[in-house]
């Protein structure tokens, strides 16, 4: 086994265990608070006995796949190799600026006893001004390309300037997909588990590390979630998990310089998307 794949085994597993403790911990001090979600009168009647299910789960595995990321952002630095993976430090940062808003929704939800939490003016702008700036950051050192590959074939294309505004409406999209897929009992988790173990194994496969490491925290932070996510659920992500979720996913399609293939990969999210835009 080569020092890539000890190197992702080590982190899926330590962000699985981090998740399940985390979640075992927080689950019960979420209901003292009476932390639980609140279901709309226009919902299907079968969603009412989810009321007061604990929500905002997602704090559990975005602390975990934090830890696990900054020890091997510190081992790194000891290493001399920081340097290396910074796209991958920034991703991270965008995925958890995204998990930020999240938390804010739910927090309005809790506090104000309502299921809205945000407009979607708020979240959206909110949204645009962290994609933006993730845009900005890449472009500007150097790590994201106005070139676009078609998979699986030798054909690409130079967007120029148009690529960015793109690249923020692909990302946005994506990580609204996510928030939309978190409807039922462990679908975003499943459905984020699978978009995982792709990644795990194409960046093994070409020996990429970051995106291994993206890889295997999805794995193990989904797998860890489930536990607790599966029906009957015990704990909802809330918008703090899904958008977090989403924003790590996408993100990492465009650290690597795949786009296309990022978005045909979140084929789910994007048609949960399609679909909550034509019913709203």
């Amino acid at each position: 086994m080569n020092e890539l794949a000890i190197t992702y085994a080590i982190m899926a597993v330590a962000v699985f265990l981090m998740t399940v403790l985390a979640e075992h911990i927080m689950i019960p001090i979420l209901k003292s608070h009476k932390l639980g979600q609140r279901i709309l009168d226009i919902g299907p009647r079968w969603h009412k006995s989810k009321e007061g299910t604990p929500i905002m789960g997602g704090i559990g595995f975005i602390l975990a796949t934090m830890i696990g990321m900054a020890v091997f952002f510190i081992l790194t630095a000891i290493n001399g190799n920081a340097v290396e993976y910074l796209p991958l430090a920034l991703t991270l940062a965008f995925a958890i600026a995204n998990g930020a808003i999240g938390f804010v929704d739910d927090y309005c939800k809790l506090v104000k006893k309502q299921n809205e939490g945000l407009t979607r003016m708020q979240k959206l702008v909110l949204q645009t001004v962290i994609a933006a700036g993730y845009v900005a950051v890449m472009a500007n050192m150097g790590y994201l390309s106005t070139v676009i590959a078609i998979p699986l074939t030798d054909f690409s294309f130079d967007l120029g300037f148009v690529f960015y505004p793109i690249a923020v409406v692909a990302l946005i999209g994506v990580i609204n997909g996510a928030n939309f897929t978190d409807g039922i009992d462990g679908l975003a988790s499943s459905v984020s588990c699978v978009i995982g173990v792709f990644y795990s194994v194409l960046a093994l496969w070409v020996s990429h590390t970051g995106l291994s490491l993206i890889g295997a925290a999805l794995v193990g932070a989904t797998l860890g979630f489930l536990i607790y996510n599966f029906h009957p659920a015990r704990v909802f992500m809330g918008d703090t998990g899904s958008l977090f979720l989403g924003a790590l996913i996408i993100g990492a399609a465009f650290m690597v310089g795949e786009g296309i293939a990022g978005l045909i990969v979140c084929t789910v999210f994007i048609l949960e998307l399609l679909s909550s835009a034509l019913q709203i």
